[in-house]
């Protein structure tokens, strides 16, 4: 049965069926099969509706809002004129402040391809000016954006959380160093590649020197409440004031008090415009989660779990081989498959082996996603390459060769992070 229901969830992708109904087709097809069977049409769509009856889904199209809003505000500028001010005057370190930006908007928007298209729009033209490489700029904004999903708050790890019954406030906080590793893995490439390659010096001194007229006491002032939006989000939580889901509703009322009164960058005739964009967007996500919840149900009914752990026993009975064949499976599925399906599908199924194994749920969350993150900028379906590839007028597959040096440094990394636990774990 196992077999079968996945074959025919594989069997409708690979016929370019849209996820959410090659998985509900799979979740009903034991049943179209057999009439007798207890996980009918009724028993699925009970399943859904009990398993998104949950506080902590709310979170997730809260924090899609207020990442709109904030994208809409031009945070992204201000952030980067913070971090540039501060690092840009060294060698490399225009390109280390993108990276920066994108680390600190990814705790803003929670999600890769927002993260890539707020900073992407700002900072591939900056660079580009400034003589850097086009394509490289729009390959080094594409792989960092990746952090959008690694760094709290990230739709993921709810998504992990929701379908694993793991904490969503552990998560958030073991993301932390994990998102910092690999932004500086990025850094230390990108510093690498502009002592190689050269930069234009003149052009960078003279942006460098604008920026610092203006003072630094003065960009901090205007960066100051984008960067605060982490600091509550993640302090709140961290602190145990707030629930990850008060949270998002909190980020949700700063993001329009700073955009609508102190920035001033949006009016409030824009609201309603952002909640209908909000609707807009989480309603495939919503029904996606509705669908894996039911999806899940069934692989219970049908030992799906026991069965996957009991081959993965007799095949691989060392911790360190079992994980280096997940990163290669996780490397390959994030090619062809958006990181919130993939780990609502694969997690529930790996947890139990993965458990016996030693592997604490938290970190093998963080596994999961630091590893389908890569799938962001891995052709041929990589959603950041089609998000980078307008800004500069070229083709996706050009940015995914220049952005593969990139995803070599981000695998350094995620092995550090595969291997050593402690990563993700110090700071619970």
């Amino acid at each position: 049965m196992t077999i079968m229901v996945f074959g025919v969830f594989f069997v409708l992708l690979a016929l370019s069926v849209p996820i959410c109904f090659a998985m509900g087709f799979a979740t009903i097809t034991p049943a179209l099969i057999d009439p007798a069977f207890m996980a009918d049409l009724q028993f699925v769509v009970r399943s859904m509706i009990k398993g998104v009856d949950s506080t902590p889904i709310l979170a997730i199209p809260l924090f899609m809002l207020s990442g709109a809003i904030m994208a809409t505000g031009g945070l992204s500028k201000k952030l980067f004129d913070v971090f540039a001010v501060f690092i840009g005057k060294i060698r490399g370190g225009m390109p280390c402040a993108v990276v920066v930006t994108c680390l600190f908007y990814g705790a803003i928007s929670g999600s890769g391809p927002a993260t890539c298209a707020a900073v992407g729009t700002m900072c591939i033209p900056f660079l580009v000016n400034l003589g850097y490489d086009k394509v490289f700029s729009a390959a080094l904004v594409a792989t960092a954006a990746g952090l959008g999903v690694i760094i709290p708050p990230s739709i993921p790890y709810i998504a992990y959380a929701m379908v694993t019954d793991t904490s969503v406030g552990s998560l958030f906080i073991a993301g932390i160093i994990p998102g910092c590793l690999i932004a500086i893995a990025l850094m230390i490439y990108a510093v690498a590649y502009c002592r190689i390659k050269g930069e234009n010096r003149e052009r960078i001194e003279e942006n460098y020197r604008a920026l610092r007229d203006k003072g630094i006491l003065a960009v901090f002032k205007e960066g100051f409440w984008a960067l605060l939006t982490p600091v509550i989000i993640l302090g709140g939580i961290y602190s145990g004031i707030v629930t990850p889901t008060e949270a998002a509703c909190v980020s949700v009322f700063y993001s329009i008090f700073v955009c609508l009164f102190v920035y001033r960058t949006i009016k409030v005739k824009n609201l309603l415009g952002f909640f209908r964009q909000g609707v807009k967007s989480y309603g495939p996500l919503g029904a996606m989660i509705a669908l894996a919840q039911g999806f899940v149900k069934l692989m219970v009914i049908i030992d799906a779990p026991v069965t996957i752990s009991e081959f993965l026993s007799s095949t691989v009975g060392s911790k360190i081989i079992f994980l280096l064949l997940l990163n290669i499976l996780l490397f390959i599925m994030g090619m062809v498959m958006d990181v919130g399906p993939a780990i609502m599908i694969l997690a529930p199924m790996l947890l139990p082996f993965a458990r016996s194994l030693g592997i604490d749920p938290v970190h093998l969350g963080i596994i999961l996603t630091t590893n389908l993150a890569v799938g962001f900028v891995t052709p041929p379906f990589g959603m950041n390459l089609f998000v980078a590839a307008p800004l500069i007028q070229e083709d996706a597959l050009v940015i995914g060769k220049k952005a593969l040096p990139l995803i070599g440094t981000y695998c350094i990394a995620l092995l550090m992070i595969t291997f050593i636990p402690a990563i993700s774990l110090a700071l619970l």
